[in-house]
């Protein structure tokens, strides 16, 4: 009976043996797919205190303000200035000429229309009247 034991316990240590390296192999493609990274949550090595500490600086800031876009050349600002200057002006050669990808701006654009800055004309952009 002890060598049935024994047995079984040696072809279960083999099997989870290969399954440890079909595991190790499965992670490392899927690591190849998505680029090593996290899951939704904090980035790996973030502190809940840095977080809090930011958090609260720029509500602050916010708050002392009155809300809104962030004063400085911000993307979207230099966005608007390209728009004024070049009516007509398409969001990838806006991208173009910022040096950035276009899909950030698709999310911009539309933003500073809602705010009355901009409006659309066609599949270009122009300054609001």
């Amino acid at each position: 009976m002890t060598e049935f034991v024994e047995s079984a316990v040696k072809d279960i240590d083999s099997r989870l043996s290969e399954l440890k390296q079909e595991v190790a192999k499965l992670e490392a493609a899927r690591a190849a797919l998505v680029g090593n990274r996290r899951g939704p949550g904090r980035p790996h090595g973030a502190s809940t205190r840095a977080r809090s500490t930011t958090r609260r600086r720029t509500a602050g800031r916010r708050s002392r303000r009155g809300g809104g876009r962030r004063g400085g050349n911000t993307r979207a600002n230099q966005a608007l200035e390209l728009v004024r200057s070049n009516p007509g002006i398409t969001i990838p050669d806006i991208a173009k000429s910022m040096g950035i990808a276009p899909n950030y701006l698709y999310r911009v654009l539309p933003r500073l229309q809602q705010e009355g800055q901009i409006k659309k004309d066609g599949q270009g952009w122009t300054a609001a009247a």
